[in-house]
Order: structure tokens, then sequence, then C-alpha cells
């Protein structure tokens, strides 16, 4: 929230509870706060524009202002008139709890500056696959389009422009993953900490390529903390959506898909729809490895500015078997990280012959399924490279994500405790980037890290090497 939020949420709280308490402080509230939230409320909609989880506030500064007009010459006041006060005055107090419950949606949600020592700098590429018919729609001249956003480390000298947070904001489905688009009115407004039109940093003349897959439906800007703070480190992270399957992406002919799913009558768990779906996005990954080495692939800023002897893959949720299953397939990528990912088709009797870490979520507040236990434990058992294991204490599935940060702190608290997650998103994805960056150092050539020594800066984080 902006701090324009907060002193109108607080100030509306403030005049509700001086309406309520005595006609002195009634009168000294509405000469007081009520002028001064009269313009704020304005100024917000000037500056920030309509949200609906401000509703109930506009809504109980006029109920706290026509509670002290009902509440003038009290003494003179009929009987039934005074009932009606006490009743108006126990309506204030319901909006102020109402207003209160609103305000645990956050309007624009504020990411954490990333902690490297790059500026960071982004730029999205709409690709058609022309080898790849688009299987999810009923066209046969449809061909698979793959959209890519790459963060990479910055010239901190030139401003750019901001980037946006997430496709076709003015064009969202009702409901993008599990959230109603109306949640997502001030998105636009969200600082990603990532500019556009930037050059490159020079401190390397190539830098090192990461492929990063989000969860099943989930648009990569969902990520944009976790990826702006990897790509601050020094590699350039391509983070893929995967159209028809994420809940919203803009295609290269600037239509918006969403979510087509097919499920099958005869494949009651989906594991069949799942396993198709993961051979889908693995080519995904594979074509965008494709456009890394052809000339131009990514745009006169980037292409030349590749490391593509070394790339590796990583991803969250069905992202991580993604990253997984290119990595059995793809002899071109040097390592791959499953964080939280369960596992399908015939990908857990995989032998990987490449550096593999698996990064979990405290086991006993996501309630990891059997599939997910079985197949990552014989995967690991199959590895034929240096591997790791860590089980991060006191995350959820979602603390690799920003949606935790959908939510106000107090809001966040709360759902912690029916579904875990306590440790935060921001302390969650710290500890996330630096085992990973000291994982992938080796692989990707820019060094020799200690993932060990990585996961043990952090308490209650559990596991180690596999081999």
């Amino acid at each position: 929230m902006s701090v324009m939020d907060v002193l109108l949420a607080l100030g509306a709280i403030a005049y509700a509870v001086t309406a309520i308490a005595s006609r002195r402080l009634a009168r000294w509230g509405t000469l007081v706060l009520l002028p001064v939230l009269a313009v704020g409320g304005v100024a917000q909609w000037i500056v920030e524009g309509f949200y609906w989880q401000f509703a109930p506030t506009y809504v109980l500064v006029c109920g706290a202002a026509g509670l002290v007009v009902a509440q003038r010459d009290r003494d003179r006041q009929s009987t039934w008139r005074r009932r009606w006060v006490g009743v108006a005055r126990g309506g204030v107090g319901i909006l102020v709890v109402v207003a209160g419950i609103a305000w645990l949606l956050v309007p624009v949600p504020n990411l954490p500056r990333p902690t490297g020592p790059y500026a960071v700098g982004t730029e999205v590429f709409r690709l058609v696959d022309p080898q790849r018919s688009e299987t999810a729609t009923d066209s046969a001249d449809d061909h698979r389009n793959v959209v890519v956003q790459a963060w990479y480390p910055a010239d901190p000298a030139v401003s750019g422009t901001p980037s946006t947070y997430l496709d076709g904001l003015d064009r969202l489905p009702e409901q993008v993953t599990v959230l109603p688009a109306c949640l997502m009115r001030g998105y636009g407004r969200i600082d990603t900490h990532g500019r556009t039109g930037v050059p490159v940093s020079a401190d390397r003349a190539r830098w090192p390529v990461v492929l990063f897959s989000p969860g099943y439906g989930a648009p990569r800007g969902f990520y944009t903390g976790l990826i702006a703070d990897l790509a601050s480190r020094g590699v350039v992270v391509f983070a893929v959506d995967h159209p028809y399957e994420v809940a919203v992406t803009e295609l290269v002919d600037g239509t918006i898909a969403t979510q087509q799913q097919r499920f099958l009558d005869d494949d009651p768990d989906q594991s069949r729809y799942m396993s198709a779906q993961l051979d889908v996005r693995t080519a995904d990954l594979r074509f965008v490895v494709d456009q890394l080495g052809r000339p131009g692939g990514f745009g006169a800023r980037l292409s030349d500015r590749l490391d593509t002897e070394h790339v590796a893959a990583i991803g969250h949720s069905f992202g991580g078997a993604t990253a997984a299953a290119a990595l059995a397939s793809d002899p071109r990528l040097t390592a791959a990280a499953n964080i939280d990912g369960t596992l399908y088709g015939t990908l857990p009797q995989q032998a990987l012959t490449k550096p593999f870490l698996l990064l979990e979520s405290d086991h006993s507040e996501t309630g990891h399924s059997a599939q997910y236990l079985d197949g990552n434990r014989a995967l690991l058992d199959r590895l034929r490279a240096p591997g790791f294991r860590y089980e991060i204490a006191e995350a959820n599935h979602y603390s690799f994500t920003d949606a935790p940060r959908f939510l106000a702190d107090p809001a966040r608290h709360l759902v912690a405790q029916f579904i875990g997650g306590s440790r935060g998103p921001r302390q969650t994805q710290r500890a996330t980037n630096d085992i990973l960056m000291a994982f992938l150092q080796d692989p990707l050539g820019i060094g020799h890290g200690d993932t060990a020594a990585a996961a043990a800066k952090y308490r209650n984080i559990h596991g180690g090497p596999v081999r």
C-alpha cells in the first residue's frame, strides 16, 4: 500500500472512533479530520484511481459524518430518534470492521528491492514456434506461441522505463489463478524494480542464462520478486509463460490467451493430462534454448551478450518439474533446480547426469502429496551427478511467489496460522536465491559456490548433498 493509502485508512478509522466516542470528539474530528480525509480521498482517486478495496473506507467516512449530524442536540431528541442514533453508532462500528477486512487485500503490493549488486533491465519477447501446432485451440493454422520475459543485469546509469507487472492488465479474465481480477485494479502501478530500454551491464562480455518456468496456471509476473532479485545477482533470467495453461498471456498478435484445460473423463487424477502438459512445457523451454543460439534471437540488446554454453533451468511447482524434464532431455542445459514441484510421467525414472537441486517448502505446512514425495525421492536416488536437497522450514508452497504480498501484513500473518508460511516471502526468497546462486555458480561457469554454506546461513533449513 502507498503512504497515501495508509494515511487515508488510518484517518478514516480515527474519524469513525471520534464520531462514536463523544460529541466533543466528534466535533473535533469533523473540524480537523473530515476536511483532510475529503482532500485525501479526492487526491487518491486522481493519483491512483479507484480501488474497490477502499469503497468501505469512503462509506465509513460518510457514515461517520452522518452520525455526527444525527447526534447534534441529542438532549432534545425524542426517544425513538435516540434509538436510531444508537443503531447508527453500531452501524459505524460495523463499517470499521468491514473497512478493516477490505484493507487486508492490498490495492498495490510492494515488491522488495533486489539485493544484488546490479540494476535490473527487462524486455518481453513474444515468439512463435513454426514447427509446432497449437493443440489448445481448434484452428489447424495456429502455431505454438511462447512468451519470454528477459531479466538481466543492467547499466545503472540509464533510467529506462518501468516495466509492466502482468500481461493484459486492461483485459484480464474474471479470475487470474485463484484471484478475482477486480483485486488487480491497481497492479499497473506495481514497481517491478525492472526497467525497459536499458543496456546490459558491461561488467561481463557474456552473461550466463537461467530459464524459469512458473507454477501451473500462474503467470510469470507472479514471480517478479524472486526473478528480479536473481537477475540483480549477475545472471540473465528468461521467465517463460506457457500460453493456454497460464491464466493470462498476451500473444504475438496482441490477443489475450486464457487457460484452456482439456481434461479427459478416463483420467480421474489428471495424471495423463499433466504428463502431456509437461511435454508441452519442456518443448517450450527447448524452443527458448534454440533461440538463444540463433543470431538476433533475442534482439540486438541481448543476443550477443548471452553465454549460450552455460544455460540452466529452474522452476516452481509444475515449473520445477518442467526444469527437471528439460535437463533430462536437452544436453545443452548444464543444471536444473526444482522448487517444490511434483513430477509426472516417466520423469521420476530418469537418471539425470547434470547437477540438480531440490528446494522444498516445509513438509508439515504444505502437505506434499505421496506422488511428490515418491517421485522426487526416486529422481534423487537415480541422480548421476552432484545433487542437493533442502527443506525451508516455515515456508509454504506460495512463499516462493509474490502471492503473499497481495495481502497486508496482518492478513498475511493470519493466513500463515492456517496454511503456514510464517517465514514470509522476503526471507524465503532471499534464502532461495542465496542457495540457487551458490548451486549454479559452477554449472554456469561464474565461480565455485558452496551450496551447503549458503543454506547454513539461515535458521531451520534442513538437508544437504544427496551424492
